[in-house]
């Protein structure tokens, strides 16, 4: 029983996806706190009528202190969200606005739900209906400007809409009866609403996500590309963020043009793409591997990864060391490496890439150099 509720449940409120659950709790934040003041508004306006139309043998703590209360309420939400709306949407505080908001609406919802069931028993029938109508409809446009907040407003409707229900339900008057079966029936498609809209919100913001994550992918070795290079180093330049030295290291490879020429262009790419592997395993989540592009792949070190104090132009050249697997040809191919430090070695991000790109000619002219003699002695 227990398992057959829980697959229910995740059918029909199934859970956020980990890659977008902060997104997705900041745009629902966002939401609800531009649709709540609307819902204040029309409460604040229902409260008059609502003290008018009480039951005149309640007790008047009921018959006015509850709306009275419900309307001080609305009015402090509208003073909080006013303020609120001034503060920039972080993290935090989105989340405490969702928590708050599933509190608030359920304890509001239960206090309007209790007058509207205390009047309607001290009442005649003929004025059961305005109870009714009163919180019926103040249930459902709370839950439609909540519905940014699945929870939040499905409880809303429950703890508004059920108790009448089931008082309409139980009366044995035909017409309260037939507006109650409406009532549950409008419920419901408001509950569908809810729920398909939540629906959609996840499905745009995994579409966003998937998006962010192409724009930022190298299509053929599956790493970073120059943008998101661009967007890291942007990041650890913020002033707030300015704390501690980051490295970028520039590597190129040596001979891969020969490769390219011999094998043809497929062969290559799968020797990229064994490259790009190889960088990645030795680099892992210590730091952000990309492919610039052609056979030009760069590395970022972060100020917190232990590669920061490491040799890490050797670290690179000797993960490259041993030959390449390719469609059962053992390649061998070496490469030339520059690195930078900031702050020591440039002071913003043109500054360090124009930095390492000279270290790395200057390691390819090196390289050269060593291989002449070498030759010449062969040729001897």
């Amino acid at each position: 029983m227990i398992g057959a509720l829980t697959r229910l449940r995740a059918r029909l409120m199934p859970p956020i996806p980990d890659a977008i659950r902060d997104d997705f709790t900041i745009l629902r934040a966002q939401r609800v706190e531009t649709q709540t003041p609307l819902m204040y508004l029309m409460l604040i306006a229902t409260t008059p009528t609502a003290a008018w139309v009480g039951a005149a043998h309640v007790h008047w703590g009921v018959r006015f202190g509850m709306p009275a209360l419900l309307a001080l309420l609305c009015v402090l939400g509208l003073i909080e969200n006013a303020q609120s709306r001034r503060r920039r949407m972080s993290l935090r505080r989105a989340r405490i606005l969702v928590v708050k908001t599933n509190h608030v609406s359920g304890w509001v919802g239960s206090m309007c739900s209790a007058w509207c069931v205390v009047n309607w028993l001290a009442s005649p029938p003929e004025n059961h209906a305005n109870f009714a109508m009163i919180l019926t409809m103040g249930s459902l446009a709370t839950a439609y400007c909540l519905s940014s907040i699945r929870a939040a407003a499905i409880l809303n409707l429950a703890v508004g809409v059920l108790p009448i229900t089931v008082l309409m339900l139980s009366s044995g008057r035909v017409g309260e009866m037939a507006a109650a079966t409406s009532l549950i029936l409008a419920t419901a498609i408001l509950i569908r609403f809810i729920l398909q809209g939540h629906a959609m919100l996840v499905d745009l913001l995994q579409l966003q996500a998937q998006t962010r994550d192409l724009a930022h992918t190298d299509p053929l070795t599956g790493l970073a590309n120059r943008r998101a290079l661009d967007d890291q180093i942007a990041q650890l330049l913020r002033p707030s963020t300015r704390t501690r030295p980051f490295k970028l290291a520039l590597l190129d490879l040596d001979g891969f043009k020969l490769v390219n020429d011999r094998y043809g262009h497929a062969f290559g790419d799968k020797l990229l793409c064994s490259v790009a592997a190889r960088l990645s395993e030795t680099i892992g989540a210590r730091g952000l591997v990309v492919r610039q592009g052609g056979d030009e792949f760069a590395i970022l070190i972060p100020p917190h990864s232990p590669l920061i104090t490491a040799p890490l132009a050797d670290q690179l050249l000797i993960a490259l060391v041993r030959p390449h697997m390719i469609d059962g040809h053992p390649i061998t191919v070496g490469a030339s490496v520059g690195v930078a430090l900031w702050p020591d070695d440039g002071a913003d991000a043109d500054d360090l890439f124009d930095f390492a790109d000279k270290a790395l000619y200057q390691a390819k002219a090196e390289a050269r150099a060593a291989a002449t003699p070498a030759n010449d002695a062969a040729a001897a």
